[in-house]
């Protein structure tokens, strides 16, 4: 039992993981009762999965074996608008996005029928497009999914038996993954990302002072932007929303002038810009421009709050160093009041 949660929690704290209902579900299902969770599943039928899914170690050419399910234009016009929120999707870039579209195939539903039964094997992970699902652990209803959400997920990272029963509280429609598809999708992506952004965090001096681990809970929480050429990143003048870290390309960042703009930086890969409206809880003092075709890590408010307090007082330093910046331009600080 310790395994299994230890293993939730870490699930958890990366963004790939499971949201907050299936936390739900599965504390629920752990202290309705002090029996062993092998002894409380014994009269159900064994689990048969054996495989184990290794990110490192699958091969690129495997992918192509993913199953594709063709869709009308309407058809993925509505799986588009269900998984838009869904958080195990928010990491992936837009071929893989293309992929989890591919591999999903409709479910519809009818009231009473039950979707997942607790204790059996995990097939599929699910994705309400319409309909009410209550969620049951043994008896006891812990929740009920109205019309969005997801669920199912967590047997299948982890080759559990299901943590819970979901049945239909009303006609639905669910759009489904098999096990297989999911976790070759969402953890090889997860993998890729967490590889790819901890080689770029390595690169940033602020975040020297973070832990191994603290640098891979920042690298699972960054999300993929990309910008064209002369696109506008952030506007002078607006709330904060998050940073950036830029993986390729360069930033212009420009302060209004009476005139005009002020080019007062050129930033390349491996530095990062946004964070000072979030230090001091002002508007964006300056805004930031793609001077080509930029990627960007994003870390929104929240996460940046959450996971990037050991480095404040280095941030907080850096104020200063905009101001020298500001200094060589202008030529005075009567420009710079609004950054304190």
């Amino acid at each position: 039992m310790t395994i299994y949660t230890n293993r939730l929690s870490d699930l958890i704290n990366n963004s790939f993981g499971v949201d907050y209902m299936e936390q739900q579900l599965y504390e629920a299902a752990t202290t309705i009762s002090e029996e062993p969770l092998v002894t409380r599943f014994a009269t159900r039928r064994k689990s048969v999965f054996a495989e184990t899914y290794d990110p490192e170690n699958d091969p690129d050419d495997d992918e192509g074996a993913t199953a594709i399910f063709p869709k009308t234009d309407e058809q993925r016009s509505r799986l588009v608008e269900s998984v838009k929120n869904i958080l195990l999707f928010r990491s992936l870039d837009k071929e893989q996005m293309n992929n989890v579209l591919d591999a999903m195939f409709e479910k519809k539903v009818r009231t009473e029928e039950y979707i997942i039964r607790q204790g059996d094997d995990g097939d599929n992970f699910y994705v309400i497009e319409s309909g009410k699902y209550r969620a049951y652990v043994g008896e006891t209803h812990i929740h009920t999914y109205d019309n969005s959400g997801s669920f199912g997920e967590l047997a299948l990272l982890y080759n559990m038996p299901r943590a819970a029963t979901i049945q239909a509280a009303t006609d639905g429609q669910l759009w489904a993954m098999d096990r297989q598809t999911f976790r070759r999708i969402l953890l090889k992506s997860a993998f890729r990302k967490r590889k790819m952004y901890e080689s770029l965090l390595d690169n940033v001096p602020m975040l020297k002072t973070l832990q191994n681990y603290e640098r891979m809970n920042l690298a699972d929480a960054l999300i993929p932007k990309s910008y064209g050429k002369g696109e506008r990143i952030i506007k002078q003048g607006d709330v904060a929303d998050g940073m950036y870290f830029i993986e390729d390309g360069t930033v212009s960042i420009r302060i209004q002038q009476d005139d005009g703009e002020v080019e007062i930086s050129v930033l390349s890969k491996g530095q990062y810009f946004g964070e000072l409206a979030l230090v001091t809880h002002r508007p964006r003092a300056a805004s930031a421009y793609a001077a080509d075709n930029v990627k960007v890590a994003f870390l929104d408010v929240e996460a940046f709050e959450r996971l990037l307090g050991p480095c404040m007082d280095l941030m907080k330093r850096n104020i200063d160093d905009y101001e020298v910046q500001l200094v060589k331009i202008f030529g005075s600080k009567n420009n710079i009041s609004d950054i304190r």
